[in-house]
């Protein structure tokens, strides 16, 4: 028996051409909005990451509020108390990070040592990218670990930004703070609708509540995580567990990125401090086994369901901002997703069928 297939209504050109009209006209969109992301980083990027770290900061001046402490001298008080936190992690930094860029060659040493098994292949791919970038014949550079100015210049390029950019980064984060109120009011009432502003109302509360939830939330996860790795280290004779706790305190803001970059700075340190691999190895382990039951137990049992977020949207949400805004971009990734799924929420609600039984 054959069936055929009868499309009494088909497609007409028109409306086809209209469907690709649309479809063109957002493509455009897109790669226009793409296009003004990049080139405006040096201002959006600080206005957006203070914007991020306001909301967080918007509850304790909500706080001081009700002790009558003017808007503005909170807004002082807690910027103040960040860059004071920001210069003193500096300060505590920059100690071991020069003595870790004075052990730079030893570290490639001990990087060569342990990588002599894929010495042969290495040696193989070394010499097809000669072959491919000196065709004439010239001869080509043994294989090379280039610690210190191949990878910690770039390194130290990317986390020392502008002078600029921490100005306006300060600057957008105070008047923020100051002027949240106000900021509040002008957004709402731009529309004389009352639903139109019930609404917008109701998008901004759930903007800065689910934000600054995950904000604090993962705070205070990245705080308990950091002392635990710097008590941890200061018991099995780990140099600098302090730093340590400042460093996975920051880092493990990145999903997946971060804890993966303290693991392998871990591992480069731990072969330089200790004379065997498996001691080396010891505070890599002790990390990981630290990061993986944060990361798959405790932070996802405290978010709850309300905010968890999908791990395929994550990762995607990371590579593409850090693609678009470098290592500060990966730090917004999470909360610039959180703000995201926020507003689909609202732009296109989801009502789901209830199902029978």
């Amino acid at each position: 028996m054959r069936f055929a297939i009868n499309d009494n209504q088909p497609p007409s050109p028109t409306s086809l051409w209209r469907g690709s009209v649309r479809i063109a006209n957002v493509g455009i969109f897109v790669l226009l909005f793409g296009g003004f992301l990049y080139l405006a980083r040096p201002i959006l990027l600080p206005v957006v990451a203070a914007v991020v770290i306001g909301t967080l900061l918007a509850r304790p001046t909500r706080g001081a509020a009700s002790f009558r402490i003017p808007p503005w001298l909170s807004a002082l008080v807690l910027v103040g108390l960040l860059a004071g936190l920001i210069g003193a992690a500096i300060v505590a930094l920059s100690g071991p990070v020069v003595e870790w860029i004075g052990q730079a060659p030893e570290i490639g040493a001990r990087i060569r040592e342990l990588l002599r098994f894929f010495e042969r292949p290495l040696a193989a791919l070394n010499d097809i990218r000669n072959a491919i970038a000196q065709p004439d014949g010239q001869d080509g550079s043994a294989l090379k670990v280039d610690t210190a100015g191949g990878m910690l210049a770039p390194a130290i390029a990317m986390v020392t930004p502008a002078i600029g950019e921490i100005v306006v980064f300060f600057g957008t984060l105070y008047f923020f703070l100051a002027a949240r109120t106000t900021l509040r009011q002008q957004l709402v009432t731009m529309s004389d609708d009352r639903g139109t502003r019930l609404t917008t109302l109701r998008i901004i509360n759930d903007f800065e509540d689910t934000l600054a939830t995950y904000l604090a939330t993962v705070t205070a996860i990245n705080i308990c995580l950091g002392l635990f790795v710097a008590t941890v280290f200061w018991l099995i004779g780990f140099p600098h567990p302090l730093v340590w706790g400042v460093v996975v305190f920051v880092l493990n803001y990145i999903p997946y990125l971060g804890s993966a970059l303290v693991t392998l700075l871990l591992a480069l340190v731990g072969l330089v401090t200790f004379p065997i691999a498996s001691q080396a190895l010891i505070a890599p382990a002790i990390f990981l086994a630290a990061t993986t039951i944060e990361g798959h137990f405790i932070t996802p049992s405290i978010i709850g369901r309300r905010l968890t977020i999908n791990p395929l949207a994550v990762f995607l949400a990371l590579v593409f901002w850090t693609w678009l805004w470098g290592p500060l971009g990966a730090f917004l990734a999470a909360p610039l997703l959180i703000v995201g799924m926020v507003a689909v929420r609202h732009l296109f609600p989801n009502d789901e069928p209830k199902l029978p039984g």
